[in-house]
């Protein structure tokens, strides 16, 4: 069986691998809480770089739209998604994958990164086109909706969206944003 190559894709010349878009999403990444629903949602096929591009532009006070540019959407799919579906396939309970399993797991870090350099480039460019700047608690929610794979969100997740609202925005009280 013959399996086609795809071509290369093509990367930006002045990439900026690491921009403030990638330093809020380690900051948040190390929130035990955040990581966990941002994994969660993954799980159900949402996008953890779509949710942190989210709650990035929340915390500046601008509306995430849910519109990529094509190189972001391209990128997920055919280097991020294929290295993460690689590392899921590794067994861990398995001696002999786990050298394979952290490559891979490093592989998709790096892809992520580049993910995010990507979106970012695009939000910078079109950092002049946003409107009205909000309050970042008021906003995120309807960020997060935004951010979701489909409008039609399942019950099951809305725990998470509501954990997430609340420690994007940084606050950490009851009663924040609401993502329903």
């Amino acid at each position: 069986m013959t399996v086609q190559q795809a071509d290369p894709l093509e990367l930006p010349e002045h990439m900026e691998p690491d921009n403030p878009l990638w330093r809020y999403a380690l900051a948040q990444w190390q929130d035990p809480q955040v990581a966990e629903a941002c994994l969660k949602l993954q799980s159900e096929g949402w996008s953890v770089s779509r949710i942190l591009c989210a709650g990035w532009l929340a915390t500046h006070g601008q509306s995430f739209s849910g519109v990529e540019d094509a190189k972001v959407t391209e990128w997920r799919s055919r280097v991020t998604g294929c290295l993460r579906s690689a590392r899921k396939s590794v067994p861990r309970a398995n001696d002999h994958g786990v050298e394979l399993r952290d490559t891979l797991a490093r592989a998709e870090l790096l892809a992520e990164q580049l993910e995010l350099a990507l979106a970012w480039q695009t939000l910078k460019e079109s950092e002049a086109e946003r409107g009205i700047m909000q309050e970042s608690g008021t906003i995120i929610g309807q960020n997060l909706v935004a951010a979701a794979p489909s409008r039609d969100i399942p019950v099951r997740v809305k725990p998470h969206l509501e954990l997430l609202a609340s420690r994007l925005a940084g606050q950490t009280t009851r009663g924040g944003p609401s993502c329903s």
